[in-house]
């Protein structure tokens, strides 16, 4: 399992994800509006889809995500966002890859170079560990009630690259180029897809058993950051660790 889904699982057992919901709402507001610049039809636009997809998994009212398309295809003004991707390293070279959203692209340097340097990390020039890291397609769907066998050969005829029994749910992989066709194939299937995004994916990682709790703060400083929509990192940690670090 990748740093990202790793982080992702234990912000859910601790509740974090519920605590923020405003938050969450601001960023996935800010994915419509700059995928719906390339137009405001979900069935034409497959990024578009999937932000709308994110918006309904994470309970935001309809209104909200019809503004929000409203404001990428210029129908009602606001913030000009652009996206920008900046790279670090937390404790021991644990590679950092940020994705921000951002109306102010000095302030955003600033904010991240400071929040790297207060918290035991420090920002990178440009590709340095961008490299060490894969975009796939990931989605998940909840386990309960299928067969596990039955489940993992429908998704494999579907177009999944890779599948991951994770607990309450299957842990899909797709190609990045394969994504939106996958996740229809999904969905003609009758499956309840949750969590579906592009994501970035590892393809080393660095054990962080005995630093986690400084590489989780900072991770979780650099999620705080209003310009950041998400944070991967190249790390791993035993279950043992995991499950610790979820009862703080």
């Amino acid at each position: 399992m990748s740093g990202h889904n790793k982080w992702s699982s234990i912000k859910h057992k601790k509740g974090a994800a519920d605590a923020k919901r405003g938050q969450i709402f601001t960023r996935i507001v800010k994915e419509i509006i700059l995928a719906a610049r390339s137009g405001g039809d979900p069935e034409m636009n497959p990024r578009l889809r999937t932000a709308i997809l994110a918006a309904k998994s994470a309970n935001m009212p309809k209104d909200n995500i019809d503004r929000a398309i409203k404001r990428g295809t210029g129908e009602i003004e606001g913030a000009a966002y652009e996206e920008y991707l900046y790279e670090g390293y937390g404790q021991n070279g644990v590679g950092i890859v940020v994705e921000v959203m951002t109306d102010n692209k000095n302030r955003t340097v600033a904010d991240l170079r400071h929040t790297f340097s207060k918290y035991g990390g420090n920002l990178a020039e440009g590709g340095a560990v961008a490299w060490n890291f894969e975009q796939k397609g990931f989605f998940n769907v909840p386990s309960a009630g299928l067969d596990e066998d039955e489940f993992m050969l429908q998704a494999l005829d579907a177009g999944a690259a890779d599948i991951e029994l994770n607990g309450e749910y299957f842990d899909i992989y797709t190609a990045a180029a394969d994504f939106h066709s996958v996740l229809g194939n999904f969905e003609k299937l009758g499956y309840p897809v949750e969590n579906a995004e592009l994501t970035r994916v590892p393809k080393t990682t660095i054990n962080a058993d005995s630093f986690a709790p400084k590489l989780f703060k900072l991770i979780e400083m650099l999620e705080e950051l209003d310009d950041v929509q998400k944070v991967y990192a190249n790390f791993e940690v035993s279950d043992e660790v995991m499950e610790a670090l979820s009862q703080e």
